[in-house]
């Protein structure tokens, strides 16, 4: 079992930056990769980035120059770093433990954090 919790979600204006963590706990050594996804309200959740056990990273087209996810190993934590924030990036962020399928694509495990609101004002 793995266990998530986010933190650092909030209220910012559009231009602003946050940065949000993800502390993993538990079965940590089976965790392959992890990603950020977001759902805006009546939307679909989708993946934002994602960051392999080694570092590699990708991302949404749209978010693609502004936000950087980034992991610290010997705290079990990834980051995302978000900058330049557009009101389009309102959502709850959620963190996400899996792994990586054919061509790196993110596949996500049954891992799920509690969720982090973050919300952009024009």
């Amino acid at each position: 079992q793995v266990q998530l919790v986010e933190s650092g979600g909030g209220l910012v204006q559009a231009g602003g930056s946050l940065r949000l963590s993800c502390a993993a706990s538990g079965s940590t050594f089976s965790i392959g990769a992890m990603g950020w996804f977001r759902q805006a309200p009546g939307k679909q959740r989708e993946l934002v980035a994602r960051i392999s056990r080694g570092g590699s990273t990708r991302y949404l087209d749209s978010v693609k120059g502004r936000f950087t996810i980034s992991r610290d190993n010997a705290k079990n934590t990834i980051y995302l770093q978000m900058n330049s924030l557009k009101s389009e990036d309102t959502a709850v962020y959620y963190c996400n433990a899996g792994r990586l399928g054919i061509g790196g694509s993110y596949l996500p495990d049954d891992y799920w954090g509690q969720g982090t609101q973050v919300t952009v004002s024009s």
